[in-house]
């Protein structure tokens, strides 16, 4: 399964029936808009006061240079905050302030500098949306990763550059992602690799930092042994996130309670065909967007900003 390439030059794959690429175009169906209505004040006259008022606290903020200007890069933060401008902010600052604090873990998040866990398909976000138009993250945490071959910091690496895609997309921005995470062959090597410091820097990650709406976690294949990789987890989860975090074993129909067969794997119970992708297709999707990356990381903290943002 190979990458193809519209007449507007933008890839996408097909599977089976779907057509499958990063969707970056604003957002022009009446369910959406609905949706982005009902559950997060999106209307015209609250969408433009919410970026009049992101913008003046921005100006504000003289060390952080992000494109004030730029509706899109504003709306990536105003959605997942319900369009109230105060809670955007410390978003956006506590967004940069954890690449600064963790920047081993968040220099250079690049599709060229991170192909590792897409070439092992350890991470994939190129499946069908689910039901309720949430992108699906899969990460693959047992037999198909070793340690040897892609560290754990690669892993999270590459999950930064998969949700990084997802976040600029409008339709995510409303509806949000679930993670799915195969737990199959999980063994103690795997478990060795994880200490309290590592899943607290994580969790920060998700609840803090990260400007999406994390709708669900779903943890399938889990042995027995997936209990003591969860007890280091488990006392940074915060209730909201704990509450939306299920354990489905090896039972499939379990899991398509939550999730619509069509948008799931054949080995996940689901009625998506054979062969699968890749995620090596996916790391050549993400490369090429390789500039829009590149564009995405210089923005940040800095020491000296002598001209205007733009």
């Amino acid at each position: 399964m190979e990458i193809q390439f519209g007449s507007d030059g933008v890839p996408f794959v097909t599977w089976g029936d779907n057509k499958i690429m990063l969707e970056l175009n604003p957002i022009d169906d009446e369910a959406s808009k609905e949706k982005a209505e009902k559950e997060l004040r999106e209307t015209p006259e609250v969408v433009q006061q919410a970026l009049t008022e992101l913008r003046e606290l921005l100006k504000k903020e003289p060390s952080l240079y992000v494109p004030i200007e730029k509706d899109d890069y504003l709306l990536k933060f105003l959605r997942p905050c319900k369009f109230y401008p105060e809670s955007a902010l410390k978003k956006i600052q506590a967004y940069y302030k954890f690449r600064i604090a963790h920047a081993d873990y968040c220099r250079d998040l690049l599709p060229s500098a991170i192909r590792a866990p897409f070439e092992h398909s350890i991470v994939s976000i190129l499946a069908p949306r689910d039901q309720h138009g949430r992108r699906i993250i899969l990460v693959e945490s047992g037999e198909r990763w070793n340690p040897q071959e892609v560290s754990l910091k690669d892993v999270f690496r590459g999950i930064q550059v998969g949700l990084e895609g997802a976040m600029a997309e409008p339709r995510t921005q409303i509806c949000g992602v679930i993670s799915i995470f195969d737990m199959k062959g999980l063994s103690f090597k795997h478990i060795m690799q994880f200490t309290p410091s590592y899943a607290k820097m994580v969790l920060d990650w998700i609840q803090e930092s990260v400007p999406i709406r994390v709708k669900a976690v779903h943890i399938i294949n889990q042995p027995y042994i997936f209990n003591m990789l969860f007890a280091i987890f488990k006392p940074f989860m915060r209730e909201k996130l704990r509450s939306r975090v299920h354990f489905h074993g090896t039972n499939m129909s379990s899991l398509m309670e939550h999730v619509d067969p069509k948008a799931l794997r054949k080995r996940h119970g689901g009625l998506l065909p054979e062969p699968e992708i890749t995620g090596d297709v996916l790391w050549k999707m993400l490369r090429h967007y390789e500039e829009e990356y590149k564009l995405a990381n210089s923005y940040g903290y800095v020491q000296n900003v002598n001209n205007n943002k733009a």
